[in-house]
């Protein structure tokens, strides 16, 4: 097995289209700006590519999701990249090999779920409208209710959002974690709803409409990640017509010390 660092896009692609929409979001960091902040290692066997790990430090702290076969994404972890803490996404396969390398908290079982055109039914509302990042403070306040942890404003300023106001006062939004256009992907995300203003199909209508504008740029692949047991996300976004592709697992990680 022998490891080596990645920086040919074209072949990261190649490996990553043998399962696209798993690897959907990575692919999305090909995308330039991205790319800067990605570290790319591979382990192959007899010349070819079996595994890939990606360390995305756009976040605090860092992304690492790892595709390919245990036993290359083995050396990747134990030679190849170190990062102390991370959150990790990985397929229920990999998980012996994360644990061997790294202390995790309870994984938290997901579905990437997935959206084509054709089957996309908008639920659309008059109080919907635009956010741009002038609303990044409003934004700020509504996620720290307890959502979205994953929101930053470079997302914000390079995505896609809506939201509902009440007297005022933002109190639903759905966005994008990031959209490419040179890969026509686009990963719907940071969709939260205050506590008060919940049931009145806030949530749907924010959704449909960064879905509907997706579209409406040209981008062939819509996705989103859901936790299994959040039964109520998964029955909105399947209102909208996505529908279940894979299961994985997402959780906080710490190297063990060796």
């Amino acid at each position: 097995m022998h490891m080596r660092p990645l920086t040919d896009k074209n072949e990261i692609l190649g490996f990553l289209e043998s399962d696209q929409l798993y690897a959907a979001y990575a692919i999305g960091d090909l995308e330039p700006a991205l790319f800067a902040q990605s570290e790319w290692v591979g382990a192959e066997q007899a010349g070819q590519l079996c595994a890939l790990a990606l360390l995305f430090k756009g976040l605090d702290p860092p992304a690492l999701f790892l595709m390919g076969q245990a036993a290359g994404l083995a050396t990747v972890l134990r030679l190849g990249l170190r990062q102390e803490r991370v959150y990790l996404t990985c397929q229920e396969q990999h998980m012996p090999t994360v644990q061997a390398v790294y202390n995790t908290e309870p994984p938290i079982p997901m579905w990437r779920m997935t959206l084509q055109q054709a089957d996309f039914r908008p639920l659309s509302s008059p109080r919907v409208r635009p956010l741009s990042p002038r609303h990044t403070e409003e934004l700020r306040r509504l996620y720290a209710q307890g959502g979205a942890d994953a929101f930053t404003p470079t997302q914000l300023a390079t995505g896609v959002f809506y939201g509902v106001r009440d007297h005022g006062r933002l109190v639903a939004a759905a966005g994008t974690h990031l959209v490419s256009p040179t890969f026509g992907m686009g990963a719907v995300g940071n969709v939260y709803t205050a506590p008060a203003c919940r049931g009145r199909g806030y949530g749907t209508a924010t959704t449909s409409a960064v879905v509907d504008e997706l579209f409406r740029r040209g981008l062939r692949h819509v996705f989103l990640n859901v936790a299994q047991d959040n039964t109520t996300a998964i029955r909105i976004y399947e209102r909208l017509g996505f529908t279940k592709y894979c299961p994985f697992l997402e959780m906080f990680a710490r190297r063990r010390v060796f």
